[in-house]
């Protein structure tokens, strides 16, 4: 769905909301439908965010609340980053590590 599209379908229930025609409820099923689907990288894709931001492996891991040995294995292939680790890599790769501080 093109991005527009999805962000006035988001503002018109909004409005809904506050006429009091939609509940907080269906309003939060709503936004949570609309978040930005979260990306998965590739061995190579993860080294190259890395790199991006100048950090060693050690660093870019304490910014992301991991060891630097899971660091390594995300970036050989031998583990692969989900959940809330997966969510700090998207957010690094569009907004850099300043978006961690």
């Amino acid at each position: 769905m093109d991005k527009s599209i999805l962000d006035t379908l988001h503002e018109s229930a909004k409005d809904l909301h506050e006429a009091g025609v939609m509940s907080d409820v269906t309003l939060r099923d709503f936004d949570a439908l609309c978040l930005p689907p979260v990306k998965v990288y590739t061995p190579a894709q993860i080294k190259r965010i890395r790199q991006k931001t100048r950090a060693s492996q050690a660093v870019f891991a304490a910014y992301l609340n991991t060891s630097p040995s899971t660091v390594q294995k995300w970036e050989v292939g031998g583990k692969k980053p989900n959940g809330p680790s997966l969510k700090l890599l998207n957010l690094v790769d569009k907004k850099g590590l300043e978006a961690l501080i």
